[in-house]
């Protein structure tokens, strides 16, 4: 009986310290698949970018700030701020439109998932094509 305690004990140690480990990992592991995703909308479009900007302005400036430097008025009460990420950099801008999808959509940490919010995916796209517009 004691034996089994014990195994039981140590898996279920196990079993927290690699929760604990991927939870807390900086890295935003995006399934292949999500990073894969094409993304539907037309990127030029005027329209869209117009539509993408104001979505922005309205569900993602106040932690982002309004260039993408994650400066935004929101940004300093975050616990992640050192993670907010900056929206110009070449490294945030080499990820593909579908990771950018999957995190927007899905969340994390303080990061809110806007898939309840914005529950049309079409314009959480035109946000993606909007965030691609903050280069450097």
């Amino acid at each position: 009986m004691k034996k089994h305690t014990i195994v039981l004990l140590l898996a279920a140690s196990v079993a927290l310290y690699s929760f604990t480990v991927v939870y807390q990992s900086k890295e935003w592991l995006v399934p292949e698949a999500a990073k894969k995703a094409k993304n539907p909308t037309d990127k030029a479009d005027k329209e869209n970018l117009s539509i993408g900007k104001s979505l922005y302005s309205k569900h993602c400036q106040s932690c982002h700030g309004k260039e993408g430097y994650g400066d935004g008025p929101k940004a300093k009460e975050l616990k992640g701020k050192d993670r907010m990420g900056d929206f110009s950099s070449a490294d945030f801008q080499s990820q593909t439109d579908g990771a950018l999808f999957y995190k927007m959509s899905t969340g994390r940490d303080d990061m809110t998932a806007f898939d309840k919010k914005i529950p049309d995916a079409e314009d959480r796209w035109l946000i993606v094509n909007y965030i691609r517009t903050l280069k450097q």
